[in-house]
């Protein structure tokens, strides 16, 4: 089992940054993959950013340039840096563990920007 803490939730307005931070613990295998998703009332969830444990990132395109995805994998932790945040990302933001085809997830964070 692996456990995902989250933090750096919060309300910022327009144009502003955030920092979110989820650390993993328990049985860790080394090849994993660890992401952000998000989902805003009446959405799906959706993929904003992962990152591999070799090192390659992937986001969608309505964060490209604005977010940064990294890790410590010392720590077993990711990181998400939300810059010129938009109403639009307003969410509840998760963060996700893969490995051996299996899932976990975090409790989610609550995101708000207002304009």
């Amino acid at each position: 089992q692996v456990q995902l803490a989250e933090s750096g939730g919060g309300l910022v307005q327009a144009g502003g940054s955030l920092r979110l931070s989820c650390a993993a613990s328990g049985r860790i295998f080394s090849v994993n993959v660890m992401g952000w998703y998000r989902q805003a009332p009446g959405k799906q969830r959706e993929l904003v950013a992962a990152i591999t444990s070799g090192g390659s990132t992937n986001y969608v395109d309505s964060v490209k340039g604005r977010f940064t995805i990294s890790r410590d994998s010392a720590k077993n932790t990711a990181y998400l840096q939300m810059n010129s945040l938009k109403p639009e990302d307003t969410a509840v933001y998760y963060c996700n563990f893969f490995a051996l085809a299996t899932n976990y997830w975090g409790q989610g964070t609550q995101v708000t920007v207002s304009s």
